[in-house]
């Protein structure tokens, strides 16, 4: 019997959302149909059949902190054949990058690819009120497009509206649009009046929201809402443990979930398989998470040498989001007053709690809050950690093996071997030496494909220059 949609699931939807999800799904079981009709891409029986070479004078491949010198990269179809200075096979199409270090493609563990920063807050307001999922769709697709050009070809959202996240991983799977891979959450988790709730608008004109978008009380409905997520495709769950910046009616650093929610949602999470994100702010909050099991705490403004020291015992993940902190306190202007408060605040704090996570030797993972500051920019993170004393190798690690790690991926990307995944960036000069080098890059190739090429980085065989930035 084919599954249906019962009529009252969709009452509880607003007609928008509705439609937003019927054209996720119908992406998602037509992926073999669309494919047949898409224009050929990267995994395509023509992109299988070529082999290119990459050439430059330096590679980071992530299995160490170290660069290799004169290095060769070997690509047929969509995988890598080998690294290192393997003979060229006769009529590959070579692509010499000189003074340039190749890397592995980037992952962003943090991003939110639906929505931006609007520097007017009180528009930003109102284009999310007014645009209809459809609409907002058209402007993920760009943002996909710019964080791959940026490099990064691997991506955890962690959260969105409307369903616009799910619709956007599947058309990118199917050939559709171009984008990095994405992991979605859907929804993110949390309580009525917290961060992950909505503004606090009069219910007269805005519906409350419930489970399905994410929005709970009580361990049983925060199990369900965990259901709902993965229900509608989430790949990982995102919870908010605490208060945020950028929501208006909580305080930043305020436990938001109970333990007994939290177990809840972590125990039904790991049950099917999913990892949890926990937003946290605040330090009891993000002790309350680690103690019921997360797998990694974002942001983590306020937390404590204790709480630092508990993740690294329990092996629990940093996402830090330097970028998003630096942004919104640099905007904070631009904001309301409770929130540019909290943003002032959270910027005071991030960069001593980020140095005793260093000193300590919590694992930390590469995420931005992408959304929070214009698509395209993540790779301002790298100098950003840097400038806390990351040593550069350490943070293109965590933006490579240590993001793929994080989100399960590691069989297949995070570093440059034979038999991964072709991912692969090009930035200029030695990367180790200038590491916002990452924020320019000469060539990006994701799943064997060259997106993206700087001019004159072209010679050999059946070369062809595919763009110039």
């Amino acid at each position: 019997m084919q599954a249906g949609i019962p009529s009252a699931t969709v009452l509880r939807i607003s007609a928008a959302a509705a439609t937003a999800f019927l054209l996720a799904l119908a992406v998602g079981r037509q992926t073999a149909a669309v494919a047949a009709d898409a224009p050929a891409g990267p995994g395509t029986a023509d992109a299988a059949a070529q082999t290119v070479v990459l050439k430059a004078a330096h590679l980071f491949d992530s299995t160490s902190n170290t660069l290799r010198s004169d290095a060769v990269v070997i690509v047929r179809g969509d995988r890598i054949v080998s690294v290192g200075s393997a003979q060229i096979p006769v009529g590959a199409r070579v692509i010499d990058l000189g003074e340039a270090t190749l890397l592995p493609g980037f992952i962003d563990a943090h991003t939110h690819i639906t929505m931006q920063y609007e520097q007017n807050y009180y528009r930003g307001v109102y284009n999310d009120l007014m645009r209809f999922p459809a609409e907002q769709a058209q402007y993920a697709a760009l943002y996909a497009r710019r964080t791959l050009e940026a490099g990064f070809t691997t991506i955890r959202n962690v959260g969105a509206d409307d369903f616009v996240d799910v619709g956007l991983r599947n058309a990118i799977n199917a050939g559709v649009t171009e984008g990095p891979h994405i992991l979605t959450a859907v929804h993110t988790i949390g309580s009525t009046g917290g961060h992950c709730d909505r503004s606090p608008f009069p219910p007269e004109h805005v519906k409350p929201i419930g489970p399905i978008e994410g929005v709970c009380n009580g361990p049983e409905e925060c199990r369900e809402a965990v259901r709902q997520q993965m229900k509608f495709g989430a790949d990982v769950i995102k919870i908010c443990a605490s208060g945020g910046v950028l929501s208006e009616s909580d305080p930043v650093d305020v436990p938001q979930l109970t333990p007994g929610e939290l177990t809840a949602i972590v125990s039904e999470a790991h049950r099917w398989r999913r990892k949890v994100a926990a937003h946290a702010h605040g330090d009891i909050a993000a002790r309350q998470a680690i103690e019921a099991g997360v797998d990694s705490i974002e942001h983590g403004s306020f937390l404590t040498e204790s709480t630092l020291k508990l993740m690294k015992a329990k092996g629990v993940y940093l996402v830090p989001t330097r970028i998003a902190v630096y942004w919104v306190n640099k905007e904070a202007d631009t904001y309301p007053p409770q929130i540019a408060a909290k943003a002032r605040a959270a910027w005071a704090a991030h960069g001593e709690m980020f140095k005793a996570a260093l000193r300590i030797g919590v694992p930390i993972a590469f995420g931005t809050d992408a959304g929070v500051y214009p698509h395209g920019m993540n790779a301002m993170e790298f100098g950003l950690m840097t400038d806390l004393g990351m040593s550069p190798a350490a943070a293109l690690e965590a933006g490579t093996r240590g993001s793929a790690k994080l989100l399960g991926v590691d069989a297949d990307v995070g570093t440059l071997e034979a038999g991964k995944i072709a991912d692969v960036v090009a930035v200029p000069g030695n990367a180790l030496q200038n590491i916002r080098a990452t924020e320019h890059p000469v060539l990006v190739m994701h799943l064997g494909h060259v997106l993206l090429q700087a001019a004159g980085t072209c010679t050999g065989a059946g070369c062809t220059l595919i763009a110039s930035h």
